[in-house]
């Protein structure tokens, strides 16, 4: 939709940019013209004394404001035109501030909830947008909730999440969320305010090349747990760096593998030279290969070869593969997966009585008292081990149940996330399962979830320590704990001083009672349960950076039979 330059704006709005392709304007274009040059000279003066009383001086809402047109005093729908489409100019903008057009723009979008933080260069926004029935506003207590607050509600929902900040520091802080969201493929809508045009490139107060800044971070996989239903037996489940050891396995040993949408990121490939021998191997003998399914053409060969690449919609193209495919029996085949099951399942050593718990007790507890409900269930995590031993630990059987920071790894995205999350499918049960490193960047935001009754359950595994650096301390930097030791508060008492309900769990004697009592505790009102779990306990199994997939390390009970049939040396 075209929208005229005429349009008064008292502070300009970066993302949202007027134009005017009329050859003949009308009289009402020509006064609105007026006006704004009019506003031009003013801000332009040297004080407020020399300004002069004008029309430019932002006035009060239309009477037809936050209404709909009207033909003939009947109500009728606004122009349906995409942003690039010919048409008539929409005239309606005409004699709108900027903050106005924002709020009838977002309504004819039908966008239903806004995550922000107001500010002195985004307040005309604030106040066109205040007490508006059209949509519901989340205030956090910092930016960069509000990104990670709009990137969960957009991953549950399936909308793009929208985000509205102010100039400078405001728009910095969500970079972060934005970055976060493109690494992520998660459709994020930020709008900033900037200082007035006259004083941009004059290093005004709170004045920021946010669209030089941002440009890298905005253009459009998806975490694939829960996308196949990890109770099937054909799942091999995660893949890669904290993989399981059968789908590492497979993925080198396979002579086609069928990529939908996926990156090929680091963590997944390992040591990319090293990747997929078997397939690369059927693919010079013209009997198999890799077929890689990617929307976005820059994804296609940056990382890995695709014998056959197929660009475009993954669902389309899939459902066009789909009648070609013949079935074949594949028994050596699943004979051999089913033996790795076996032999290498996900595994851990269990908590002696009265020691700290092992957090994979606490994961599989909560995996056990949900499983009976997983479609009502979203999970969201921090990053870092407890991220690990979610996906590890955690049966996942429903699309969009899990949202994590997969690409960039964005400590303190859990919290802010589930609140996001919650808001997006308030009748789903959304658990934040954090660490204690993680959830400290983004505490505060248990205010957000308190003041506006958002329902999250927040479960913190509190080892004290910042968990996945420990581990590599321990496995590569001869146990120098360099700067990883926490000192945490009493998140107990934190989470009660914001009048949250919060139940500390320290023995796995405890938990199931524990857990019940967190799951089943008031669904519109948030809760905290704080797990005191081991301190020193690792991710297995971990491929090394640089290593292949097949040189991945496991737990120690399987390291000695693992490297004898597989040739690992440790």
């Amino acid at each position: 939709m075209r929208v005229p330059t005429a349009s008064k704006v008292s502070a300009p709005l970066q993302l949202v940019r007027a134009r005017s392709t009329v050859a003949s304007a009308s009289s009402s274009m020509l006064e609105a013209k007026s006006r704004v040059r009019e506003h031009a000279r003013n801000i332009s003066r040297s004080s407020p004394r020399e300004a002069t009383p004008s029309s430019s001086v932002r006035p009060s809402p239309a009477p037809g404001y936050q209404q709909l047109p009207t033909k003939n005093n009947v109500p009728y729908p606004p122009p349906t035109l995409g942003p690039n489409a010919d048409g008539p100019l929409d005239h309606s903008f005409i004699g709108m501030s900027g903050g106005q057009i924002f709020h009838e723009m977002m309504v004819r979008h039908g966008v239903k909830h806004i995550f922000g933080y107001p500010g002195g260069a985004i307040l005309p926004v604030f106040d066109a947008i205040y007490n508006s029935p059209q949509f519901d506003f989340v205030l956090p207590r910092h930016e960069q909730g509000a990104g990670h607050m709009a990137e969960g509600y957009a991953r549950v929902t399936g909308k793009p999440g929208v985000v509205l900040v102010t100039s400078g520091p405001g728009a910095t802080n969500v970079i972060t969320p934005m970055q976060d969201a493109l690494s992520d493929g998660v459709p994020l809508v930020v709008f900033s305010g900037q200082v007035a045009t006259s004083a941009i490139g004059s290093d005004a107060f709170q004045e920021a090349d946010v669209v030089g800044i941002s440009r890298a971070c905005t253009k459009w996989n998806v975490m694939g747990l829960g996308a196949f239903d990890e109770t099937d037996e054909k799942s091999l489940h995660m893949l890669g760096m904290h993989g399981s050891a059968y789908a590492n396995l497979a993925m080198q040993q396979a002579d086609v593998i069928i990529a939908l949408g996926a990156r090929f990121d680091d963590r997944v490939t390992g040591k990319v030279d090293l990747f997929a021998p078997a397939a690369r191997a059927a693919a010079l003998q013209g009997r198999g290969g890799i077929i890689h399914f990617e929307i976005q053409p820059k994804n296609i060969n940056k990382v890995v070869e695709a014998s056959i690449p197929v660009l475009g919609d993954v669902v389309s193209n899939m459902a066009a593969l789909a009648p070609l495919i013949r079935s074949v029996p594949r028994k050596e085949w699943f004979d051999d997966i089913r033996e790795w099951k076996a032999k290498y399942p996900f595994t851990y050593e269990k908590s002696k009585p009265g020691a700290p718990m092992k957090p994979q007790e606490v994961i599989e507890e909560l995996d056990r008292q949900t499983a009976h409900r997983k479609e009502d269930v979203i999970i969201t995590t921090g990053v870092g081990q407890h991220q690990m031993w979610a996906a590890q630990h955690f049966r996942w059987r429903h699309p969009r149940s899990m949202v994590t920071s997969g690409g960039l790894g964005t400590m303190g995205f859990g919290l802010p996330s589930a609140i996001g999350a919650k808001v997006g499918a308030p009748n789903k049960t959304v658990i934040d399962i954090d660490g204690d490193a993680s959830f400290s960047m983004t505490a505060m935001e248990l205010q957000t979830a308190s003041q506006y009754g958002i329902g999250v359950k927040v479960m913190v595994l509190n080892n004290e320590f910042q968990g996945m650096v420990l581990q590599w301390q321990d496995l590569f930097y001869d146990a120098r704990y360099a700067h990883t030791r926490m000192v945490n508060p009493d998140f107990i008492a934190l989470a009660k001083a914001m009048r949250i309900h919060a139940i500390r769990c320290e023995h796995a004697e405890d938990l199931p009672a524990k857990m019940k009592e967190f799951l089943e505790y008031d669904d519109s009102k948030p809760v905290l349960m704080e797990c005191v779990v081991e301190t020193n306990e690792h991710v297995f199994p971990m491929v090394p950076a640089g290593k292949a997939l097949h040189e991945q390390i496991l737990h120690p009970s399987f390291r000695e039979a693992y490297a004898k049939a597989h040739g690992r040396k440790e």
